[in-house]
């Protein structure tokens, strides 16, 4: 076993360390510390003391050079360590934040990370941080429509107000049709998922046709009712409120809230609804379709039963899609609107505002 290099260590030097170790207040690192140089004074072998102290050859030699250098204060106090980095000028910063709402880069329609950082002399990594602290994110956009129904407050209200304060002795139907569902195919089998690698399928596909799915959501207790129909017309849509007629209790109005689709206020549905007057229509305005419940549902379908799937066949298509109907049915959640009236309105004049000072 290699002996330790002897260390020169005075008496008094040796009683100040000695008394560090005795002091039970006196930090685990620095104990440490004392022991090696204690024993290395006396030429205890450095295997030796890896094992009486249970450390590493790095931090003997780290420890003997230091308090050769420093003494029991190189022992007790660590070296300074250099400051943090240095911070980004606040005119920097301003800029960075000024640049990225007001302006766009020459050659792009949005700043990215790389080219703000080379338009403002920064790290890329910099700019990320700006705009991490000001909750900025260019490669975001959000899609917008603000209805100009002349009738939009009432029809508004109307539907809210079904939502809100369903009528008595009734149903509230949130309806519509998500039509040209189509049976995609893949090109060629795809891979399972496994650990380490995601699932795989090919980027083309192959048309087997498509169908239109009518959906009539109960909002009182999330249940569907639903039915696919090959085409989207005044005769489905008939055919689809002939069904509806079929499964909810006959003692019961049924307050439908449909958009503004032409088939649903085709003359002969309006024949039809005034020979069956349990049915009444509630419009939403143009171009809000977030009023109606059932959109929600739908994009619930979407993506857990039909995006990723494979149908090799129409047929294929519309069980998959009955297979979730009656899941949902199984265990129905219903979408709770909370919203009022007023608060939307309140945003809508809002967004109106935003928009007349752009103009």
């Amino acid at each position: 076993m290699r002996t330790s290099r002897r260390l020169n260590v005075s008496e008094r030097d040796r009683a100040e360390l000695e008394r560090l170790i005795r002091n039970g207040n006196t930090s685990q690192k620095v104990v440490l510390r004392a022991g090696i140089v204690l024993l290395s004074g006396e030429r205890v072998a450095t295997g030796e003391i890896l094992r009486q102290l249970a450390t590493t050859t790095p931090t003997v030699t780290r420890w003997r050079q230091r308090y050769e250098t420093a003494g029991v204060d190189g022992l007790v106090n660590d070296k300074s360590r250099p400051g943090g980095k240095r911070r980004i000028e606040e005119g920097k910063v301003r800029e960075v934040v000024e640049r990225t709402l007001r302006e766009k880069p020459p050659e792009a329609t949005q700043w990215s990370t790389r080219s703000m950082a080379k338009a403002v002399g920064l790290s890329p990594a910099s700019v990320q941080r700006i705009w991490k602290a000001h909750g900025l994110k260019p490669h975001l956009v959000r899609t917008f429509k603000l209805s100009r129904d002349p009738h939009f407050v009432e029809k508004l209200r109307d539907v809210v107000g079904l939502y809100l304060n369903p009528p008595e002795h009734a149903l509230v139907l949130s309806v519509d049709e998500k039509s040209q569902i189509q049976a995609l195919d893949r090109t060629q089998p795809g891979l399972p998922m496994k650990r380490g690698r995601a699932g795989t399928m090919t980027h083309d596909y192959k048309r087997n046709g498509t169908t239109t799915l009518f959906a009539a959501l109960n909002t009182l207790d999330g249940k569907v009712i639903g039915q696919c129909l090959p085409r989207h017309r005044h005769q489905e849509f008939l055919q689809f409120l002939r069904t509806v007629q079929r499964q909810t209790p006959r003692d019961l109005d049924l307050y439908l809230i449909v958009d503004n689709y032409a088939t649903h206020t085709h003359q002969e549905v309006n024949a039809w609804l005034s020979k069956h007057p349990r049915f009444h229509l509630h419009f939403t305005p143009t171009s809000a379709s977030w009023l109606n419940l059932v959109e929600r549902w739908f994009r619930e379908i979407t993506d857990k039963a039909i995006r990723r799937g494979v149908f090799p066949s129409v047929p294929a298509l519309i069980q998959a899609i009955m297979d979730y109907l009656e899941a949902t049915n199984r265990a129905p959640k219903p979408f709770v609107w909370t919203a009022s009236a007023n608060s939307i309105l309140t945003k809508i004049q809002q967004a109106n505002e935003v928009l007349e000072t752009l103009h």
